[in-house]
């Protein structure tokens, strides 16, 4: 009989490096999303005018003295963006050292791909000066902080050692529903922030998605044993609530005559915050439907061939 060595599993049970950087990946991620909330809530897109140098500076050694205003804001958003890009590197190089999924390792090869499309796509959006590059821009972070999430979760202990999830085909349905129009709400969110238009699109898709996260958790939560998913069904609640109410403040802020008691500062801290939790909650919904959808999508994954030296069977 096969070992779990020679079964396409990896040889650590989870947990290790790949874990550690891809959750730390992960934290700076999220920093990074906030900065670049903040570059687009405060104007400062362009506020450096050249890529992939700043002001004809090497982007590492430009002076601190002065990164002022929006500079400060924008070159911080480029150094985030730097390393996060050596924290998917090293994630996806230990994950080659130490894990014998093929696919996991193809999804960290496509991480360091995708981190290094993400950063030309800034740097595009400065050269060319191009607005709907920088809603791809904005489209393709959340892709990204979605995928070192996955990888969290799969490098993680947890994902090892549980059983198999709920085999519900309607319940791992919705959750694939929700997470997509999590991200189609997403993109509108995107369009209206750096265009100021579909306004309409992004409140239909909000609606959608609040209808369709509101039934996967209660649904998840009245399982008779949900194990796991019920600390996640709980967190997608939360953050469906917060998403509202920043949101909420957001419109206020921006289309409602009492918005005029709104200072700049505070606007732009909520529509930042509002991207945010916007990923965070988009993030949520994709684990809680890996999780639901574990037994059909990876059923055939852990029969692959092992990829380590050697690769013979026992």
């Amino acid at each position: 009989m096969a070992s779990d060595r020679h079964a396409g599993l990896p040889a650590l049970k989870g947990g290790g490096w790949p874990h550690r950087f891809a959750l730390l990946t992960c934290v700076f991620t999220v920093v990074l999303i906030l900065a670049g909330g903040l570059v687009t809530s405060t104007g400062s897109g362009l506020a450096v005018p050249d890529w992939p140098t700043t002001f004809g500076y090497n982007m590492f050694l430009f002076p601190w003295s002065k990164m002022v205003g929006g500079v400060f804001i924008e070159h911080s958003h480029r150094l985030l963006g730097s390393l996060v890009g050596i924290l998917t590197i090293l994630t996806a190089a230990t994950i080659w050292k130490t894990d014998e999924r093929k696919w996991m390792r193809r999804l960290g090869a496509f991480a360091v791909g995708l981190v290094i499309l993400q950063g030309v796509l800034g740097g595009m959006r400065v050269v060319l000066i191009k607005l709907n590059l920088a809603i791809v821009h904005a489209c393709v972070a959340q892709i990204f902080f979605a995928l070192m999430v996955s990888l969290a979760l799969f490098t993680s202990r947890g994902w090892h050692e549980e059983a198999d999830t709920v085999d519900d085909r309607r319940l791992a349905r919705l959750s694939l529903i929700t997470v997509l129009l999590l991200y189609t709400q997403i993109i509108f969110g995107a369009v209206l922030r750096h265009t100021g238009s579909r306004l309409d699109a992004h409140l239909l898709f909000a609606a959608l998605s609040t209808i369709h996260v509101i039934l996967l958790s209660y649904k998840i939560l009245k399982l008779p044993n949900p194990g796991a998913l019920a600390k996640e069904a709980n967190f997608l609640w939360v953050l469906l609530l917060v998403q509202i109410a920043l949101g909420v403040a957001s419109w206020i802020g921006k289309y409602a005559a009492m918005g005029e008691a709104f200072s700049p500062g505070l606007i732009i801290a909520i529509t930042s915050a509002h991207v945010v939790v916007g990923a965070m909650l988009f993030a949520a919904s994709l684990v809680v439907a890996l999780r639901l959808n574990k037994g059909g999508l990876f059923a055939l994954k852990a029969a692959e061939t092992p990829v380590a030296a050697g690769g013979a069977h026992a």
